[in-house]
């Protein structure tokens, strides 16, 4: 223990002199850069917002500027036509069902590759990163005549079921960083201790990783909250469909109630706003950890 702590000391040593106030990263342009950025991002939210409040005409005639007499209706209409209740109650089953199904298998699946060296190892992480590249538009056709053979078609088990075999495989990886990271040391004095293996992933490592499964859970979540083509293909029963697709309930014809559209985009978006402010920190703190360790 002291020969590690005088290695640590000694590399805190020889890290190079911070950067001083008012260096390289903090130039008008660098600021510039940066607002624009911001610009760019809160913009068409904002837009978004301005014509949520207006009616139809105006949107027509003014498109991007404030509305001139907010319409606070269109909220309610885009609540009630849309069936967003029901919606939301769908999309809360679907994402819990996703985030637990996703920590399971990846869950396993990431132990076994970071602690335990299954064959094939190599080629098993490999094959992820390929299955990860690929497009998931090429996997509908099939996945729906087999799920019409299993009778999972317009089942919200059958749609949880997709988006867990979607995220696994980047769940996977992204676990087995966190998973690599913690020292091999602990599992051996486990072992020493009696617990079998069990014991070991479930009262030694797992509660150590818990920032890679949260890191997982939001992005399994988060797509599972917004995801509309495979929705909208497995399933066909209106009172079935998640809040993503409330949308097409204002088509009329060849017409958009773009009122009633923009109302519930904002409906939609205010629960993701949210949970980015409160969660963002360990979010993102999640996602560079994945990235600092092998």
């Amino acid at each position: 223990m002291a020969t590690l702590t005088a290695a640590v000391r000694a590399r805190r040593r020889r890290r190079p002199a911070e950067r001083p106030p008012g260096g390289l990263g903090r130039t008008p342009i660098s600021y510039a850069v940066l607002t624009l950025l911001g610009l760019f991002a809160i913009l068409p939210v904002l837009v978004l917002l301005f014509n949520s409040l207006k009616t139809s005409l105006e949107i027509g005639t003014n498109p991007l500027g404030l509305p001139t007499s907010a319409d606070f209706s269109n909220f309610a209409e885009a609540w009630r036509r849309g069936n967003m209740a029901r919606g939301f109650a769908n999309t809360a089953f679907l994402v819990v069902g996703t985030i637990l199904g996703t920590w399971l298998m990846a869950g396993t699946a990431a132990y076994s590759l970071a602690r335990l060296n299954p064959p094939a190892k190599r080629w098993i992480e490999n094959y992820l990163f390929v299955i990860i590249s690929l497009p998931v538009q090429m996997f509908i056709v099939p996945l729906f005549f087999l799920w019409v053979k299993l009778g999972l078609i317009d089942t919200l088990i059958g749609l949880v079921i997709i988006y867990v075999a979607l995220n696994t495989p980047f769940s996977v990886l992204l676990l087995r960083t966190f998973l690599v990271g913690i020292p091999k040391e602990l599992d051996e004095a486990a072992r020493l201790d009696g617990a079998n293996e069990w014991q070991i992933a479930t009262r030694v490592i797992m509660p150590l990783s818990w920032p890679g499964f949260l890191t997982v859970g939001l992005v399994a979540g988060l797509g599972a909250y917004s995801e509309l083509l495979f929705a909208v293909t497995f399933l066909i029963d209106v009172e079935k469909m998640p809040v993503a697709t409330a949308f097409l309930q204002f088509s009329t014809g060849y017409s958009q109630l773009y009122n009633l559209v923009n109302a519930a985009g904002v409906i939609i978006v205010i629960p993701l706003i949210v949970l980015f402010l409160f969660m963002q920190r360990r979010f993102i703190a999640g996602l560079a950890a994945s990235g600092t360790k092998g």
